[in-house]
C-alpha cells in the first residue's frame, strides 16, 4: 500500500490511532495485530509498539500479509439477499443450511454461497473458516443473518450485539398453551454436562441469559409466540423454552423425539434484525417472511382451531 506521510494535523497521533483512521476497511484491533506482528515500518524501520506517537514528516508503510487460503471452496448457491452495500451483507437464511463449514460440513453453507458471492469482500475478524460470520443461526432455524465484508464493520456489529444494542426478533411454534401473554425469561444457560453438544439451564459455565416473549396466537395444544433476545446465547430460546414445558415444535434436541406435522426441524424463524449500521451511524431494521412450511403449519392450526 502507499506511503503515509505525516502531516501537521496528524502529528503527535499513535500509530494504531492513525492507521485506524487511515484505513477504512481495517479495524483498529486488527492495526494494533499487524503492528505487533512486525508487519508497519515507521521511517522504513519496523515499529512493534502501537503507542508510539509519529512527528511531523514521519513516513509509514504497512504491509499487509497475504491472507491464510481458506480450505473451503466458494460454491454458486442461491441466496436471498436483503439488503448489501459496501460494508454488509443481509441474508434470509434458509432452514437446514448450516451457517460455517466445520468437520463433516465442507460445503453447501451459508460461508460457501458468501465467499462466491463476495469474493474476498469479508471480514477476517473471526479466522479463515468463517470469513464474515459475526452471529450464526442455528441450522434448522430460518431467518436473518448479517455477514461482514470489512474488518471495521465486524467490529461495530460485534460491539453491538456484545452490548445488546441489536434488534433480534424470532417467531416459534411450540407445544401447549401458553396461559401468559407476555413474559421474561431470566435464566441462565451454560453446557449441559450430561451432552456437551447440548445447552441447559444453569449448565456447566452458565452465563446470563434473557428472552422477552409474547403471545402471538393460541391454538389450544400449540402456542405461536414472539421472542426478543436480550442476549445471544446458544440454543437460548429453545432451551428457554424446554425449560418452561413448552419446546419448539419440531426441535427432537429439546423436545419429544417423535415429530408432529411432517417437520424437519424446529419452528424458528429470525423475523427481524435490526441496527447501526458502521458506517452511516443509521439504524436499520429489516423484517422477513417466515417460510413456506413454517406458514402451512400455521394455517393448519388456524384451520383447526376454527373448527
Amino acid at each position: 500500500m502507499p506511503k503515509i506521510k505525516i502531516e501537521e494535523e496528524d502529528s503527535n497521533k499513535r500509530l494504531d490511532a492513525l492507521l485506524s483512521n487511515k484505513l477504512h476497511d481495517i479495524s483498529r484491533s486488527r492495526v494494533q495485530n499487524l503492528i505487533i506482528e512486525g508487519h508497519v515500518e515507521v521511517n522504513k524501520e519496523t515499529i512493534i509498539s502501537k503507542k508510539i506517537k509519529l512527528k511531523l514528516g514521519d513516513e509509514v508503510e504497512v504491509f499487509l500479509p497475504e491472507a491464510k487460503r481458506l480450505d473451503v471452496d466458494p460454491e454458486n448457491i442461491p441466496l436471498e439477499i436483503v439488503y448489501e452495500d459496501d460494508d454488509i451483507l443481509l441474508v434470509n437464511k434458509p432452514s437446514g443450511m448450516v451457517v460455517h463449514p466445520a468437520t463433516g460440513n465442507y460445503t453447501g453453507t451459508l460461508v460457501n454461497a458468501v465467499m462466491y458471492h463476495c469474493g474476498d469482500k469479508l471480514s477476517s475478524i473471526n479466522g479463515v473458516i468463517r470469513p464474515g460470520i459475526v452471529h450464526r443461526i442455528d441450522k434448522d432455524t430460518s431467518g436473518l443473518i448479517m455477514i461482514a465484508k470489512n474488518d471495521r464493520a465486524h467490529e461495530s456489529l460485534s460491539n453491538q450485539l456484545a452490548n445488546h444494542t441489536v434488534t433480534r426478533e424470532y417467531w416459534a411454534i411450540v407445544f401447549n398453551n401458553i396461559k401468559e401473554d407476555s413474559l421474561k425469561i431470566d435464566i441462565p444457560i451454560g453446557r449441559d454436562y450430561r451432552d456437551r453438544k447440548k445447552r441447559a439451564v444453569n449448565g456447566t459455565g452458565s452465563k446470563n441469559a434473557v428472552t422477552n416473549l409474547d403471545v402471538l396466537e393460541r391454538f389450544g395444544k400449540y402456542t405461536l409466540v414472539k421472542a426478543v433476545l436480550e442476549t445471544g446465547r446458544t440454543h437460548q430460546i429453545r432451551v428457554h423454552l424446554a425449560y418452561l414445558k413448552h419446546p419448539l415444535v419440531g426441535d427432537t434436541v429439546y423436545g419429544p423425539k417423535k415429530q408432529v406435522f411432517n417437520v424437519n426441524g424446529q419452528l424458528l424463524h429470525a423475523k427481524t434484525l435490526g441496527f447501526i449500521h458502521p458506517r452511516t451511524g443509521e439504524y436499520m431494521e429489516f423484517t422477513s417472511e417466515i417460510p413456506e412450511s413454517f406458514q402451512r403449519i400455521l394455517s393448519k392450526l388456524r384451520r383447526d382451531s376454527n373448527g
